[in-house]
């Protein structure tokens, strides 16, 4: 994958671009198991990825300078993670052999860095989990506190965006946005299920929308998505306590519930079964199919540098581990390079 960075070289500050040459090797490296290469730019120079990026920039009012173009509010904590006794009957990859640190970060969607953590749009939230392997490799998990995505295409995606960007207070019915709905209904359910506001990001589950080839030791492979799992179980708040919350309760609430001990989620792997999507995320699989603790994800800091951490932490769900390969969902493929798109924006955008 080549990143849109050489121009940008040469004008940076020498630590900017040493940064950006490492975010773009490691996003690059991402595609080294991947099924298919991403599509090449349209005719007018832009990919599906930048163009992505460029409505939700427009959605969100933006350019914020040195913030995502999504997920732009978030917090950042760090921890361990100690492999389940089953995690290897799944997969052979490192972090399920041995505890190993762990840097996570919880957040709030759109690029909107002041949106209040309460606000209907606040939701679904996601967590980005990056395992410390050993000899300094690492791996991540990216999910979203919903299970299930909108759209199964990249392409869908954008049309989604521009729907919601083309649709006006005055616009005739139906709306872009309602005739995109209409004939969608994945994003319809997704637009319209319930997510009421957390009481703490530690009282939240996420939902890996994408699948993945797990392998294990004796070469034996399954299909897999991650699901993560609060120990405290899942609490909300109320209609009521949401419409009274401060616009930061959830980034002012975590630290100091970590103060008073680690923060702790379950992760599994949800297994597929014959005959399911592996490679839409927009088809979620029944709650009865088979689940394999992997283990226990244990949060007990927070980031000393959590400010300026974020803006160099660049989650990729395609750095994978020997023992763990992406599926052939055109979204997963996708995930890296809009990613990668929003990163050099927001180290270079003053």
């Amino acid at each position: 994958m080549t990143l849109p960075m050489p121009a940008l070289m040469n004008s940076l500050p020498k630590t900017a671009s040493t940064a950006l040459v490492l975010l773009a090797s490691v996003f690059a490296s991402s595609f080294a198991n991947a099924a298919d290469a991403p599509a090449p730019p349209a005719a007018d120079g832009k990919s599906v990825h930048e163009k992505i990026v460029d409505t939700m920039t427009v959605l969100a009012k933006g350019p914020h300078a040195g913030y995502r173009a999504n997920h732009a509010k978030g917090i950042v904590l760090t921890g361990s993670f100690t492999p389940s006794a089953s995690a290897a009957t799944l997969s052979k990859a490192p972090h399920f052999l041995q505890t190993v640190p762990v840097t996570v970060r919880f957040s709030n969607p759109t690029g909107i860095p002041t949106l209040p953590d309460a606000s209907p749009n606040a939701s679904p939230h996601g967590i980005a989990i990056r395992f410390q392997l050993p000899e300094g490799a690492v791996t991540d998990i990216v999910s979203i506190s919903y299970n299930g995505f909108p759209v199964a295409t990249p392409e869908d995606f954008l049309l989604f965006l521009n729907a919601v960007a083309s649709t006006k207070p005055d616009s005739p019915k139906p709306t872009p946005v309602e005739q995109f709905l209409a004939t969608h209904p994945a994003a319809m359910k997704f637009v319209s299920t319930p997510k009421p506001a957390p009481v703490s990001f530690s009282t939240l589950a996420f939902y890996g929308v994408n699948a993945f080839q797990f392998t294990n030791a004796k070469g034996q492979t399954e299909y897999a998505r991650y699901r993560i799992e609060p120990l405290d179980g899942m609490k909300a708040l109320t209609p009521e306590q949401a419409s009274a919350a401060a616009p930061n309760y959830l980034m002012d609430e975590l630290p100091t519930r970590v103060a008073k001990g680690p923060v702790k989620f379950r992760i599994s792997a949800q297994i597929a079964a014959k005959g399911d999507s592996i490679n839409d995320g927009t088809a979620v699989w029944p709650d009865d199919r088979p689940q394999i603790e992997l283990g226990i994800l244990s949060l007990d800091k927070m980031s000393p540098d959590s400010a300026a951490a974020e803006k160099l932490l660049a989650f990729n769900p395609l750095l994978l581990t020997d023992g763990i390969a992406p599926s052939a969902d055109p979204v997963l493929l996708s995930r890296p390079i809009a990613y990668s798109v929003s990163v050099v924006r927001r180290l270079t955008t003053k």
